[in-house]
């Protein structure tokens, strides 16, 4: 799916048992052009379901509509029961920012929807977080204290006179929470307990509301109370973490159920060092975790980082690597595999129709290459060679910080080294967009020039794609030099036994800027604009000439610890 705008939508709607209800619930969500329903996770013990779906704002709030009017038509909150919080059919239906819109937009669009699911279907909505209209209204928290049980004398209340749809009960659908919020992650952490009062400790100790500050006693003990006779609290360790303690019988132990609103804040990994350090202090083990719903892709693999950082080991690995760290020291595959495809936002958005080079085997990327297809060619290869002049650079790195006597200077060797794994992760990116770019010139050439009209616009775009055919392998050259960087101090400061493989490295980034070079003067050749040539060209040359005075010191330099 590519689109400039994006939102996800969260709902949480209160049915985690009957499977068919809650796909007549989805197949709404999915009936809706311009929709990619990402995840649906029912919880038996919860009976709720999360379900998560991203598309354009119009195509997006259409989607949401027909899931609340289809979960009022098939939920019966009168016989609802479960662990988790609720006060409605459909619970809560957050609208989350993901791409080209800023979060007051993204509250425009969920108070619309919120008006419209009162409007229309004469339910009792309100708006929480950004979408709020009053302070009190943000935290969800409050907004839904009483819970479907207590909504009916709720609604008698002026003061929470629903921001849509009749101050009245309806049984059977309870009422609607929409908002607007920043990405939230829901992670559960599993216990080697069964107690919730315990679970429930710990979660106070960590969320940022804390718990109630108490006189003597810190549990039994009266509760302490401001000038206005509300409770005072003792603030937990995290910021922007709301969490509470629960048992779980499918499972047969208790969990920290957190919602983490701010992941820059407070991070998976660190939400889940914390819980097990408090843990600790009250008796109690983590055994493991769970995501409900999606995670970005960043935070698995800034988590990563971080677990190899604490056994000061480099994290310049692959992303593949890193997420697999992350789930091995957070235990998030105790109840069920973690299949990063299914539960990584990114890894869900991405085309999987278009084939990339870079996913090809190195057998098939060769053989690729030398079939009758012009594409890809030697732009692509460039780009491949400082890719694997990068990747030997950062192996170097990797060795040097395990050296035996080193152990001191791994954060030296390990910040080369994802410096490093950052450098090759772009130039195997322009592998693809060199290829991309060729085509763009194609398809360019490829349309209609029948009439005037139709000629100036064919020229144009022939004139676009060819500037940036030009610029892509620029870049390459650009991206490539900055290796030389890392070769430079391996071959220099670098594990010794491997400066050979620094040299290679040398070698093939020097090969990658001279092919990309060969690739800005044949397309600069065919823009029109000769001025802004004639510019790329004396670019590429500066970045050609330094790079051949670069490869000239190192390899002399090298060459020098071998002479017989």
């Amino acid at each position: 799916m590519i689109n400039n705008r994006l939102i996800e939508c969260v709902p949480n709607f209160s049915e985690g048992r009957d499977m068919e209800k809650i796909k007549q619930i989805t197949d709404e969500i999915e009936s809706v052009e311009g929709v990619m329903l990402l995840d649906v996770d029912p919880g038996r013990d919860t009976n709720r379901t999360v379900v998560t779906f991203v598309g354009d704002p119009e195509s997006v709030c259409e989607a949401a509509f027909r899931a609340v009017r289809k979960a009022a038509q098939v939920i019966d909150m009168s016989k609802h029961s479960g662990a988790h919080p609720r006060m409605g059919a459909t619970d809560v239906c957050p609208l989350v920012p993901v791409a080209g819109l800023t979060m007051e937009e993204t509250a425009e669009y969920a108070r619309s929807l919120a008006r419209r699911i009162g409007e229309e279907l004469s339910l009792p909505v309100y708006c929480y977080e950004s979408a709020a209209f009053e302070e009190k209204r943000r935290n969800l928290a409050s907004v839904r204290a009483g819970e479907y049980e207590g909504l009916r004398k709720k609604l008698e209340d002026p003061a929470w006179k629903p921001d849509f749809g009749p101050a009245r009960f309806d049984a059977g659908a309870g009422a609607v929470i929409v908002g607007a919020r920043d990405f939230l992650v829901a992670f559960n952490i599993n216990l080697n307990t069964t107690s919730t009062r315990r679970a429930n400790a710990i979660a106070f100790d960590v969320r940022e509301r804390g718990r109630e500050k108490r006189e003597g006693n810190p549990i039994t003990g009266k509760v302490v109370r401001d000038a206005d006779g509300n409770p005072e609290m003792i603030p937990g360790s995290l910021k922007a973490v709301k969490a509470i303690g629960w048992y779980i019988p499918e499972y047969g132990f208790a969990q920290i159920s957190m919602n983490l609103t701010n992941i820059g804040v407070t991070p998976v990994h660190t939400a889940f060092d914390e819980v097990c350090r408090k843990a600790g202090e009250r008796g109690v083990r983590v055994t493991g975790s769970e995501l409900v719903g999606l995670i970005p892709l960043k935070s698995m693999l800034d988590a990563g980082r971080y677990f190899l950082h604490l056994q000061q080991r480099s994290a310049g690995v692959s992303d593949e690597e890193l997420i697999r760290t992350a789930v091995r020291s957070m235990g998030l595959s105790e109840l069920k595999p973690f299949n990063p495809q299914e539960k990584i936002i990114e890894y869900i958005l991405a085309d999987k129709k278009r084939a990339k080079l870079v996913d090809l085997s190195l057998a098939s990327f060769v053989w690729e290459t030398s079939s009758d297809s012009p594409a890809p060619g030697g732009g692509s290869v460039a780009a491949a060679m400082g890719a694997m002049g990068a990747a030997l650079g950062t192996m170097v790195a990797n060795l040097s910080g395990h050296k035996r006597g080193w152990d001191d200077r791994w954060e030296e060797f390990a910040t080369w080294a994802e410096r490093g794994a950052e450098m090759q992760k772009r130039l195997l990116e322009l592998v693809d967009e060199d290829t991309e770019a060729y085509n763009g010139i194609l398809k360019a050439f490829e349309m209609p020039k029948k009439s005037d009209e139709e000629k100036a616009a064919r020229a144009a775009a022939v004139e676009a794609a060819t500037l940036h055919a030009s610029l892509v392998p620029l870049t390459v050259m650009k991206e490539a030099f900055k290796v030389f960087e890392l070769l430079q101090e391996m071959t220099m400061k670098g594990n010794p036994n491997s400066v050979t493989d620094g040299a290679v490295g040398v070698l093939a980034v020097r090969a990658c800027i001279a092919g990309a070079f060969l690739n800005v003067k044949i397309n600069a050749k065919g823009l029109k604009d000769r001025s802004r040539a004639a510019i790329l060209t004396e670019e590429a040359q500066a970045i050609d000439d330094a790079a051949a005075k670069l490869e000239e010191e190192i390899m002399t330099r090298v060459s020098g610890q071998f002479a017989i």
